[in-house]
C-alpha cells in the first residue's frame, strides 16, 4: 500500500512554499558568519557569472521591445554587466550589516524575579511579488538570508528570463555554502493563477511583501490570505524654498528626477514658492529641457515658459498624483511653505520628499509637517 503525503496532493506554488517553510527552519538557528559565508558566495558567484545572467536578460529585453514597452520600464528592467556588479557590491554591502537575529530589543526584570525580554527572530518564509526589476530579486533574497528567513520570488513575466537566470546563480551559490538551496525559490509558472496561490498559501507563507505600481500593491493588500507589509508608490516631491539657493536648487532638481526616472525615489513633482518662480524657474525650465524632461504645468508656471526651450505641457489634475517614471515632470508654484506642505499632504504616496532651502527654520518646519518615510533637505 502506497502512503501519500499532502506534499503529494499540493499545487506547485503549494510544493515551493512547503520547502521554503522547511528550509526556513533550517535557516532560523545559523550563526551570522554562516549566513554571510553564503552572502559573499552568491556577490562572488554574480560576478563569475555575469554574462549568463546579461545574456538571459537581453531574451527579456528583446521581448520588451516587441511587446512596445516604455523606455522606461525597459531600464528598469536591463542589466548590464555594470549593474549586475553594483549588485553585487549590494549584496557584499549585507554581509556588512549586523545580524538583525537575537538582538534583544528591550527586557527587564519583573517583581518576581523572571527575566522578561523581546528578542527579534526571523519570520519565516517572505513571498515577495514585484514587478520588472530583476535586481530586487537578488536584493530580496539576500536581505531574507541576512534575516534567517527563507524568500519566495514572484516577479514580472516580462523578467522570466532574466529572475530564472538570477535564482538559478543564487540557489546554486547559496546550497554551495552548506545552505538549504530552498530558501531561494522562484513562484512556480507564470500565470496569475501562481500569485493569487501564493496570496492564499497562509500557514505556509508568512508574509507577503509587493513591491511595484498601486494597482498591484493593493490588489496584494485586498484579496492575499497571508499577511501583508504594505509598500508605497513613488510619489515624490521637490520644494524650492523662498530662501532657496538656486544653483543648489537646479542641481537637486535635476539629479532627484533625471538621474534615474524609472526609480520610485526619483521626483515626480516640481513645487515652488512664489517669490523666487520668477528668478528661479526660467532657469529650471531650461536645465529640464536640457536633460530631456517634459513638465506638466500649472498655469503659474506655464507664464514662465514661454521664452523656454522646454518642452511643456497643460497640467491635468491627474498629474498631481502620478507616478511618471518616465522623463516627466509636474510642476506647480505655491504661495508659501504651508502651501507646498498642503499641497503634499493631499497628493503623496509617503515616499520621498525634499525641501531646498538655506532657512534652518523652514528646514525645521517642512519636516516637522510633512510624514514621509523619507524627508530630505538640501539634498535628493
Amino acid at each position: 500500500m502506497t502512503t501519500l503525503s499532502p506534499y503529494d496532493s499540493m499545487s506547485p506554488v503549494n510544493r515551493a512554499a512547503y520547502r521554503a517553510k522547511a528550509a526556513a527552519a533550517d535557516l532560523a538557528p545559523l550563526p551570522r558568519a554562516v549566513k554571510d559565508d553564503a552572502l559573499a558566495a552568491i556577490a562572488d558567484a554574480l560576478e563569475v557569472r555575469t554574462s549568463e545572467i546579461v545574456e538571459a536578460n537581453a531574451k527579456d529585453i528583446a521581448k520588451a521591445r516587441e511587446a512596445g514597452t516604455s523606455e522606461a520600464i525597459i531600464d528598469r528592467l536591463t542589466l548590464t554587466p555594470e549593474r549586475v556588479r553594483a549588485i553585487a557590491s549590494d549584496v557584499r554591502d549585507v554581509v556588512a550589516l549586523p545580524d538583525p537575529v537575537g538582538e534583544v530589543v528591550r527586557g527587564s526584570t519583573l517583581p518576581n524575579g523572571i527575566d522578561l525580554r523581546q528578542v527579534r527572530v526571523p519570520l519565516g518564509v517572505v513571498g515577495i511579488i514585484y514587478e520588472a526589476r530583476p535586481n530586487v530579486t537578488v536584493d530580496a533574497a539576500a536581505l531574507c538570508l541576512k534575516s534567517g528567513n527563507a524568500v519566495l520570488l514572484r516577479g514580472s513575466a516580462s523578467a522570466y528570463e532574466s529572475n530564472t537566470a538570477l535564482v538559478r546563480v543564487l540557489r546554486d551559490a547559496v546550497g554551495g555554502a552548506g545552505l538549504p538551496a530552498d530558501a531561494v525559490q522562484l513562484v512556480p509558472g507564470e500565470s496569475r493563477e501562481s500569485v493569487r496561490e501564493l496570496m492564499r498559501a497562509r500557514g505556509l507563507v508568512d508574509v507577503l511583501i509587493p513591491r511595484g505600481g498601486a494597482s498591484l500593491i493593493q490588489t496584494v493588500v485586498s484579496e492575499s490570505t497571508v499577511p501583508v507589509i504594505e509598500t508605497g508608490t513613488g510619489n515624490c516631491h521637490v520644494y524650492v524654498d523662498a530662501q532657496a539657493d538656486l544653483d543648489m536648487a537646479i542641481d537637486i532638481v535635476i539629479n532627484s528626477k533625471a538621474q534615474r526616472v524609472s526609480v520610485c525615489n526619483a521626483a515626480e513633482t516640481l513645487l515652488v514658492h512664489q517669490d523666487i518662480a520668477p528668478e528661479f524657474l526660467p532657469r529650471a525650465l531650461d536645465a529640464l529641457a536640457e536633460a530631456g524632461v517634459t513638465v506638466h504645468a500649472d498655469p503659474r508656471v506655464l507664464a514662465y515658459a514661454k521664452d523656454s526651450k522646454a518642452t511643456v505641457v497643460e497640467a491635468t489634475p491627474e498629474d498631481r498624483d502620478t507616478e511618471y517614471l518616465s522623463y516627466d515632470i509636474a510642476a506647480a508654484v505655491v504661495d508659501s511653505l504651508d502651501k507646498a506642505v498642503e499641497h503634499i499632504r493631499l497628493w503623496t504616496s509617503g515616499h520621498t520628499e525634499a525641501i531646498v532651502t538655506t532657512s534652518q527654520q523652514a528646514a525645521r518646519r517642512f519636516t516637522q509637517l510633512v510624514d514621509s518615510t523619507t524627508v530630505a533637505v538640501n539634498a535628493s
